[in-house]
């Protein structure tokens, strides 16, 4: 995860743009991160060699961040998935809201746009503690108010995926010209 340095320039390789076969292989590790280089090779019609020397490219180029183990939140009894909320006074991100991440049952905390500042999506054991962790946040400076929404059911949860949609479809109130 990219840091803020205060301008300090990093040392990092200049941004080189992804080629169809750096997709492929980053849509191949997103399904599985430990295939060989061989069967990499394989999917994506590189030797071996190659495809180890893409990928060791991505790495550093930072297009691939980190290799991680995606776990079944049932089995580290964390089946409650809400997504919460978070109202503020003035600006949302301050060091003492985000000093909830130190909770692991935080997945995700997120600025955005709209009727709420801040956004975070966590993983509990139970309604309790999910009421403890929305304690917590009411005792944080700042916080005036949160609005919880805990999921019934998951449909699609997937990691960043490498492909992009080339054309959307035209809206149907915009197909025909009003003139």
């Amino acid at each position: 995860m990219d840091e803020e340095t205060d301008g300090i320039p990093r040392n990092r390789p200049a941004a080189r743009d992804l080629d169809a076969t750096d997709r492929r292989i980053l849509g191949v590790l997103v399904d599985d991160a430990t295939i060989s280089y061989a069967d990499l090779g394989d999917r994506v019609g590189l030797s071996p060699p190659a495809a180890h020397e893409r990928v060791k490219r991505l790495r550093r180029s930072g297009a691939i961040r980190t290799t991680a183990a995606i776990i079944d939140p049932k089995a580290v009894r964390k089946p409650l998935l809400a997504f919460v909320h978070i109202d503020t006074k003035g600006w949302g991100k301050t060091p003492e809201l985000m000093a909830i991440s130190e909770h692991p049952e935080v997945e995700e905390i997120h600025s955005v746009a709209g009727d709420t500042c801040m956004l975070i999506k966590v993983r509990t054991e139970d309604t309790r503690a999910l009421e403890g962790l929305l304690s917590r946040l009411y005792e944080t400076p700042g916080v005036t108010s949160t609005r919880s929404y805990v999921v019934l059911s998951t449909y699609l949860e997937r990691p960043v995926q490498p492909g992009i949609t080339t054309e959307w479809p035209t809206p149907r109130h915009m197909a025909k010209p009003l003139y």
